[in-house]
């Protein structure tokens, strides 16, 4: 990618393509008791409604679409301007401009057991603990750590 296209992709929203995968696989799991454990009775099929582990998968599957919907509604992002670091949602938006960053650490492994697992933690000026960014939580994780690293080099020149 050029760095004039990289440029223009400034906003990276929240993936929520885990939420689809694990409602889809309960959903399916779900589905797949109530065939296993249901009864043919006379030529038609019944469903044992007084099995515990129906209203188990019943309340894992409300609760994954619930969790679903309202990522989809809060509509997370992390956005790079001019100023600095947005990071958004539906309802506010929070700024952190480059000032006010002290430093900006890119890990590219956490640990052996989580070799995907990319860390970004910003360092501010007004905080005690810095802030920590899943980079796999977002979508085109490599542009951000593209974006990210181009902030940090900005703020070494500026230093």
């Amino acid at each position: 990618m050029t760095e004039e296209q990289l440029k223009n992709k400034s906003v990276f929203r929240y993936n929520v393509s885990f939420y689809y995968q694990s409602t889809i696989i309960y959903f399916v799991a779900f589905a797949l008791y109530l065939i296993i454990r249901g009864q043919f009775v006379e030529g038609y099929y019944t469903v044992i409604t007084k099995d515990p582990i129906i209203y188990f998968f019943g309340i894992i599957v409300i609760i994954s679409v619930v969790a679903l919907l309202y990522n989809i509604y809060r509509n997370r992002y992390i956005e790079f301007n001019n100023e600095g670091i947005a990071f958004g949602d539906r309802f506010k938006s929070k700024v952190i401009r480059k000032d006010q960053i002290v430093e900006i650490k890119i890990s590219r492994r956490v640990e052996r057991r989580f070799p995907g697992l990319k860390l970004v933690r910003l360092k501010l000026k007004n905080r005690i603990r810095p802030i920590i960014i899943r980079l796999s939580d977002y979508e085109n994780d490599d542009e951000l750590i593209k974006r990210f690293s181009q902030l940090k080099n900005e703020l070494k020149n500026n230093v």
